[in-house]
């Protein structure tokens, strides 16, 4: 009865019929938590002034506590220590000590209106080990990271039993409800209270604190948003870190100078030993407006201080330079050079003929085409990048090379991320408009921070300030040239899989577009451009250089972006305004560019550093303890014409030791803002800054693409030799109707060919015919460009390279068919194989050659070349040869084909050379065309005695006929003489008339 009554009661609890699941304990083990809350750092906003008031609820098993709400804050400091005084758990307590229950920490926004709101969770774990570590957790809303807590858990065992109360008993329990009682006694002491019932963290609980200086760099603030629809006008700043706070002075207006007057900010602080427990700083931008409203416009929190700490006596335990005590003499008499652009700067070199590349300052000679190469700064940057055949002879030459970097500038690790003197902060604001989004940035504040001990004692002497000897902080006008080299594996944008691009850059107010000379259908365009703007630093320090993809009929987009940072660049104690060249010279393609000279920078920079100055003794210079000569410059390269005076290349020589900034050409990433997070392509560039304050600039670079020149390629076909017979008269002779067929590779729409040599019945073939290639040719690249549409519907050219390359092909010709095709070779005019001088030494093994590069010869070089070739077959897959071709090959200019013409085939002007009508055998005719000489030179020459017997045989079968058809008559008349009759008759008839 009594299990029925249950069922009924579960029943009726429930509202339908189902099992009862339960697990019922005699015991329970009595346990007590006590949650060392300390701080959180980092949480998000989730009040429009940029701000939370967080306070945190831990919850464990069926109970709950929460800490106090601190107001305004992203980085609460909570310091207490929240309570659980009686636990009971159930099971076993070894098994309850191995994987205790999980603690939840959930953190919310307190709102006066409305319900708070949920910042987010994280799950601890307790420990059982007496005075726990702190220890940072993540919080988590969904999938995102929320912030951080810092706090430990310490779960302690009563050693009283728990009675558990098993439903149907009638007995009593009541828990102690404070820790004062006798009972209570096998918990540790309490710790202490800062408010009734807010206990704060136990001494050995609580990081060790220590006296700390902290001092701030506030250079400015920069790319404030508006504020509730007012431009942030008068911004001041606020540091607040460890308890303390420092605020800076008012900027009085933000668009005409964004920096701050007194830019060096001092906090001493208590912060934890240990790296691990360090607060964060919070630096708050506050916009001083009229009415005493002084709202936060913008905020971030600074959480790694770890690499701010330095040693503040490091400047004061640096060695000292011994150096004798001299007066610095630094040089004074400027070294002024005349050049005269009409004169060639290197002796056997002209400048004509190199109009149609990036010529700077260096030119060509005529001696041959190859040392018509000219050296441009493309021969500079190949040879840095290690590609010897688009350089040339320039390293042979000693020239400077360039530092190539594979990643941005500022990534490069000996530069500290030229953020050595002041680094970005990015300023957040607010509430975030979606979850999954980061808060918007709402401005930039630029600073630094140097976080160093201070001595216990307050009475002692503080260590010397960090922050001394800060450049000027007021605008700065400066020129700007941005030489962007090229792009490499952009993204496509059109639907044949690639792109137009072209550059636009981006300064200030200021933009440059290059849209009217995009580079048609690729994804690795060479650009070689020069862009030049004007800038007033800090004003406008964000240089945007943007891809875009040209589009004739809809807007164009956006391939990708990349930002440089000028204003860091400018500040960094590396030199990042201009690179230093490996040399110093006067004039040439690698002529000095920077405002100042060597020795004027060498002097600058030991300002900066606070060094000594350098001391100048004729032709070496004593540096820091180091003595500096011209024979630390002497090197294996082939000496410079170009190179300035020695004292200032000591004084290069000098600077390049300090591991400042190379002449450099960077590769930057490029991104978009639809694919934030993917790379579009790389751009390869780099930036000068010349402040104008400093003079004008040196001459800059020509970096303009290498435009090929157009050459002529005369080609005559003398002869051919041993070609295949392919065909088979009518009277069974072997021949052929041989014909010689050429053109460039590339420039197949220029075929040629030439006339036919009729039934060769020895494989020769005579033609005295002149082939003319044009074609464009890059002599410092030795590869020929052409340009051709991939479809015939697209609107742009395509720009291909190839080898210059020219094809040679025998033919059988052949009149009611195709014609047959007998062998080719090709020949690569820039590594030619040598022609043999007579057909008889024309052999295969000519093309083996290929395979030594010694053995090759250069038709630019040579400027002709004539000889036997021979051309290759197949036969049942093995290579034969199909004929030999003599042939003149001549390398000419457009002067030269100006000064010396010639003609197609043998057409005037039929000179240089002249070429005759061939003398070919009278047997070379087509059949049809000439019937008298088929007969004459194909029957007659083959079946001469076979016509004259057969002619013999006819007359005498005539005679035989005639014969024969008249011998019957003649036969009957000798017979039947009817003849003699009559004849004697009549010799009768005149006797009787005498007798009558």
């Amino acid at each position: 009865m009594d299990e029925k009554n249950d069922d009924k009661s579960v029943t009726a609890s429930f509202g339908v019929n189902r099992p009862t699941i339960s697990c019922m304990f005699d015991s329970g083990t009595r346990y007590h938590l006590r949650c060392y809350m300390y701080q959180a750092r980092d949480l998000i906003a989730m009040d429009k002034d940029s701000f939370s008031d967080p306070y945190a609820i831990v919850s464990f098993l069926h109970q709950s506590q929460k800490t106090v709400t601190i107001r305004n804050t992203l980085n609460p400091t909570w310091d207490q220590t929240l309570i659980f005084y009686e636990i009971e758990i159930f099971g076993d307590p070894q098994v309850t000590e191995e994987n205790p229950p999980n603690i939840m920490v959930e953190i919310y926004d307190q709102d006066t209106y409305g319900a708070d709101e949920f910042m987010g969770r994280c799950v601890c774990r307790p420990s059982l080990e007496p005075s726990p570590r702190l220890a940072w957790y993540t919080v988590t809303r969904g999938s995102k990271n929320t912030g951080e807590l810092l706090a430990a858990f310490e779960l302690i065992r009563r050693e009283t039993p728990a009675i558990h109360h098993i439903p149907g008993l009638e007995g009593e329990f009541t828990p102690t409800d404070t820790l004062d009682e006798p009972a209570d006694t096998d918990l540790p002491i309490p710790p202490p209270q800062r408010e009734p019932n807010i206990y704060t963290l136990p001494q050995e609980i609580k990081p060790v604190l220590q006296r700390t200086a902290i001092e701030i760099l506030a250079w400015g603030v920069r790319n404030l948003k508006s504020f509730q629809l007012a431009s942030v006008a008068s911004p001041s700043l606020q540091v607040e870190c460890g308890g303390q706070m420092v605020q800076s002075c008012v900027i009085r207006s933000a668009k005409k100078k964004p920096n701050f007057d007194i830019s060096v900010l001092f906090m001493e602080v208590f912060l934890p030993t240990e790296e691990l427990y360090s607060p964060p700083i919070i630096v708050k931008v506050i916009d001083n407006r009229q009415f005493g409203r002084k709202p936060v416009v913008g905020q971030c929190t600074i959480k790694d201080l770890k690499q701010y700490h330095c040693d503040p006596d490091r400047l004061e335990r640096e060695p000292s330079d011994h150096q004798p005590d001299e007066i610095s003499l630094t040089p004074h008499d400027d070294v002024l050079i005349d050049i005269d652009d009409k004169q060639p700067l290197i002796p056997g070199q002209l400048a004509d003929g190199m109009t149609s590349s990036a010529i700077i300052n260096l030119t060509s000679s005529r001696s041959s085409l190859h040392e018509e190469e000219f050296m441009d700064w493309w021969s500079k940057f190949y040879a840095s990048t290690g590609e010897r055949t688009k350089c040339g002879t320039y390293l042979e030459k000693g020239f400077d090379t360039l530092q190539v970097y594979d990643k941005e500038l500022e990534k490069v690790e000996e530069f500290e991320g030229l953020t050595d003197f002041c680094q970005t902060f990015k300023l957040y604001r607010g509430k975030s408009q979606d979850d999954i989004e980061d808060p918007s940035v709402v401005g930039e504040f630029k600073g630094m921070f140097k976080i160093y001990l201070l001595p216990d004692d307050p009475s002692l002497p503080v260590p010397p300030r960090q922050f001394r000897q800060l450049p000027p902080n007021g605008i700065e006008e400066c020129l700007i040239r941005v030489y962007v080299v090229q792009a490499t594996g952009l993204q496509p944008k059109d639907s044949n899989g690639k792109c137009d691009p072209y550059v636009k850059i981006s300064l200030g107010k200021k933009s440059v577009n290059d849209q009217d000379s995009y580079i048609p259908c690729t994804l690795d365009p060479v650009f070689g451009k020069l862009f030049e703007l004007t800038c007033a630093l800090p004003l406008e320090k964000d240089l945007k250089i943007a891809l875009y993809d040209y589009d004739l009929l809809s807007k164009d987009e956006k391939i990708g972006e990349t930002v440089i940072d000028l204003e860091n660049r400018f500040l960094s104690k590396y030199g990042g305004r201009c690179g230093l060249p490996q040399s110093y010279c006067l004039s040439g393609m690698n002529q000095w560019r920077e405002q100042l000279k060597p020795s004027q920078l060498l002097h600058h920079f030991c300002q900066q550093r606070n060094y000594k100055l350098p001391v100048y003794k004729h032709d070496r210079i004593n540096f820091r303890g180091h003595e500096y000569t011209l024979s630390d410059l002497e090197d294996v390269k082939p000496p410079n014409p170009h190179l300035g005076p020695p004292g200032e290349r000591l004084a290069l020589y000098i600077l390049r030791k300090q591991g400042l900034v190379s002449e450099h050409v960077e590769t930057r990433p490029l991104y978009s803002p639809l694919q934030p997070e993917i790379e579009q392509g790389r751009l390869q560039l780099w930036v000068d800054m010349f402040p104008k304050s400093l003079g004008p600039p040196g001459p800059p670079f020509n970096i303009t693409p290498r435009k090929a020149k157009r050459f002529y390629l005369r080609c005559v076909i003398w002869n051919t030799s041993d070609v295949i017979l392919d065909d088979v008269s009518v009277t069974g002779e072997k021949m052929s109707d041989i014909y010689v067929k050429g053109w460039m590779l590339g420039y197949e729409e220029n075929k040629q060919k030439t006339d036919v040599h009729y039934r060769s019945l020895g494989g020769e073939g005579n033609f005295n015919w002149r082939f003319i290639f044009p074609f464009d040719y890059l002599p410092a690249e030795q590869v020929c460009t052409f340009n051709k549409k991939e479809h015939f519907w697209s609107l742009d050219k395509e720009e291909t390279k190839t080898s210059p390359k020219l094809m040679i092909q025998i033919w059988d010709n052949d009149k009611f068919s195709f014609d047959d095709y007998l062998g080719s070779v090709e020949l690569d005019l820039n590594r030619m194989v040598r022609p043999s001088k007579n057909p008889e030494k024309c052999t295969l093994d000519m093309l083996e050659q290929s395979l030594c590069p010694e053995k090759l010869v250069s038709l630019f070089e040579q400027k002709t070349m004539r000889g036997w070739w021979p051309c290759v077959g197949e036969s049942n897959g093995e290579k034969i040869i199909a004929g030999k071709v003599e042939i003149t090959l001549e390398i000419v200019s457009e002067q030269e084909r100006d000064e010396k013409p010639a003609g197609l085939g043998r057409e005037e002007p039929n000179m240089n050379p002249k070429l005759e009508d061939p003398k070919r055998p009278e047997t070379s005719f087509l059949w049809f065309s000439s019937p008298f000489k088929t007969m004459k030179y194909i029957l007659w020459r083959r079946f001469k005695w076979i016509i004259i017997a057969v002619i013999i045989m006819v007359i005498l079968l005539l005679f035989l006929g005639v014969f024969l058809y008249s011998f019957p008559n003649y036969a009957a008349m000798k017979l039947v003489g009817p003849f003699a009759k009559r004849e004697a008759d009549e010799t009768l008839r005149p006797v009787e008339r005498q007798g009558g």
